[in-house]
């Protein structure tokens, strides 16, 4: 059922311009977004819920300092607006389920998502104001079905199996130093060791835990827990330089993957 036309003020929370654009962007679209507001902060987004008071929030997880989960630790979930989370990572899922998150955009999200999530945020609201909330749910479908993957015990890996000729040996993903491809495999740099492990970089870079590895190269990924410094070079690229000495190349195409994962600049 299509909700009723009505006037929403819609906050939106990144510290990223280019994310902020993209939904300003949509929303100006919409004629029933009467006032839009943006924060490029967790602080600037506290101050504008308490003092503007908008019925939307579309909420960036990854921020410098305040995150956005901070903003609802200091305000309190039941302070918020609706509210949506917008990041890159699904490994959020289960903390905004706990947050009570009305839904969840995984960058990058397409148009078809964006109009789906909009017409269930719509709907809730139009539910909210006509004192109907009690039958409503209060979690998106999107964020049911990531929140039920991330539930899954090995989604995310903690141990990596090595096949060798007579035995397998287990690899605890914390003690991998970084990893290289090799053809259709990787070499698994492990503790001055080297082990080859039959599956692609990509494949392994979606099952390892995005708060400790990122992709520095189309050829590398890397622990941050290992690497002991970063120099600059020339044209943007940086060289990482590892805790045992070994030096690769941070190449210009994936240093904002690195300040993401950082929530910093380089």
């Amino acid at each position: 059922m299509k909700a009723a036309s009505q006037s929403i003020r819609v906050l939106v929370v990144d510290d990223e311009a280019p994310a902020r654009k993209r939904l300003r962007d949509l929303l100006s679209k919409d004629r029933d977004v009467s006032q839009l507001f943006e924060a490029k902060n967790g602080v600037e987004a506290v101050a504008l819920i308490q003092g503007e008071h908008p019925d939307i929030v579309f909420l960036d997880v990854q921020m410098p300092g305040v995150d956005g989960f901070g903003v609802i630790d200091t305000l309190g979930a039941g302070n918020m607006p609706l509210t949506v989370f917008v990041t890159a990572y699904d490994q959020f899922a289960l903390r905004a389920f706990e947050a009570e998150a009305l839904d969840y955009l995984l960058k990058p999200f397409g148009d078809a998502r964006y109009r789906t999530m909009m017409e269930r945020v719509k709907k809730r609201l139009s539910e909210l104001r006509a004192d109907n909330a009690g039958d409503a749910n209060a979690f998106g479908p999107e964020l049911l079905k990531l929140a039920a993957a991330r539930a899954k015990p090995g989604e995310i890996w903690n141990w990596m199996v090595v096949k060798k000729r007579d035995a397998t040996q287990l690899v605890m993903t914390e003690d991998i130093d970084w990893i290289e491809a090799a053809g259709v495999y990787v070499t698994l740099h492990v503790e001055g060791q080297e082990l080859l492990y039959r599956a692609g970089l990509a494949t392994v870079a979606k099952r390892l835990d995005p708060f400790r590895f990122v992709r520095i190269h189309r050829s590398s990924l890397v622990n941050l827990r290992s690497v002991a410094l970063l120099e600059r070079r020339s044209h943007g690229e940086f060289e990482v330089v590892m805790k045992d000495g070994k030096r690769l190349t941070l190449s210009r195409s994936y240093r904002a993957d690195v300040e993401a994962m950082l929530g910093q600049s380089l």
